[in-house]
């Protein structure tokens, strides 16, 4: 672990100019993945800006009928909130499904937004790594890649992000406010994580001098019908190989709207709203799904050790589909 300075700031204005002063300063807050990334000599700050002093540990209700996260809410507040498991119970299926408590009871909204992937090549600072070092190559490629990425990934990087809570918001349509030097700005949740493309070492579109604030949620949270599923190679304390939010909206047998993100198979929550299209005024059967999987997961691209997890994909997509329904969904004919 590299030597390093710290900082305490009380007003999300200091933590921001305290953060620019140094090129390599980090915000610290619950620590769960940052800590880990100091230890193993991936990440190196000269400066920890503590942020757990910052008014941003609030749920509150939004004027257009949402929900708004501060970002130094934990998890654990998260999932067992009251409005949330009324209202976004997909969001709090997701986020008891990930880590420990004990890790959920001090990891924070902001920092799982912003965890780095859990790439064995990554965590080894004695091997080369794109995302670590650009330019020094990918060994995943070639290496071992049972928990790598099929959809979206390059020639520079398979990695892929580790989030459970991150693919319930891809799936809820969610918001991220952010706060810099030049004041405030919102993300669709869509577009603050990127794919590797040429720069795996940038994993979202935060500006350097941004720090999250919170989490918007929409008015619609898919309360009546959704679920989130997970595969692990065991039964807890596991990151994904592949995880599915779903959220349906019926009428009847139809289809009216269904939204539906992956975890486990990408540089970011994998999300296609165009192949969504596909699932509305449709009926609800397993034909319908079993096409909007082969949508969802067209181009996708297995190696040696993760091309099962095309098939698995498929299969807990329409899994999650039976669970957010409560329908067998091959007893339904075509």
């Amino acid at each position: 672990m590299n030597r390093f300075s710290y900082a305490r700031a009380s007003a999300v204005a200091q933590a921001i100019d305290q953060h620019r002063a140094n090129a390599t300063a980090a915000f610290i807050a619950g620590g769960t993945n940052l800590v880990d990334l100091l230890r193993e000599d991936v990440a190196r700050p000269a400066v920890l800006v503590d942020i757990n002093r910052l008014p941003l540990k609030s749920i509150d209700a939004t004027p257009n009928g949402g929900l708004k996260i501060g970002a130094l809410v934990t998890n654990s507040a998260v999932a067992y909130d009251d409005t949330v498991v009324m209202r976004y119970p997909l969001l709090a299926q997701a986020i008891l499904a990930g880590a420990s408590a004990q890790i959920r009871n001090v990891a924070t909204v902001g920092g799982n937004l912003l965890q780095r992937t859990r790439c064995h090549y990554f965590y080894d600072a004695g091997t080369p790594c794109n995302k670590r070092d650009p330019g020094t190559g990918c060994p995943a490629k070639e290496g071992i890649n049972r928990i790598h990425a099929i959809l979206g990934a390059s020639d520079q990087c398979i990695a892929v992000h580790p989030s459970d809570m991150c693919v319930a918001l891809a799936a809820l349509d969610a918001t991220v406010h952010l706060s810099g030097t030049d004041g405030t700005r919102t993300l669709p949740f869509a577009d603050f994580h990127r794919l590797p493309g040429d720069t795996p070492h940038i994993d979202s579109n935060l500006r350097a001098d941004e720090l999250v604030t919170a989490i918007e949620l929409p008015e619609e949270g898919f309360a009546a019908h959704h679920a989130y599923v997970k595969v692990r190679d065991r039964a807890s304390y596991a990151f994904a190989l592949v995880s599915a939010a779903v959220g349906v909206e019926l009428d009847g047998d139809m289809i009216v709207d269904a939204h539906c993100a992956l975890g486990g198979v990408a540089h970011k929550p994998w999300r296609d709203p165009e192949a969504e299209t596909l699932l509305r005024g449709e009926p609800l059967n397993a034909a319908t799904v079993r096409g909007f999987a082969q949508a969802l997961l067209r181009g996708a691209q297995g190696r040696r050790g993760n091309a099962f997890k095309i098939e698995l994909a498929a299969r807990v997509i329409m899994r999650a589909f039976e669970l957010a329904t409560q329908r067998s969904l091959e007893e339904v004919a075509p």
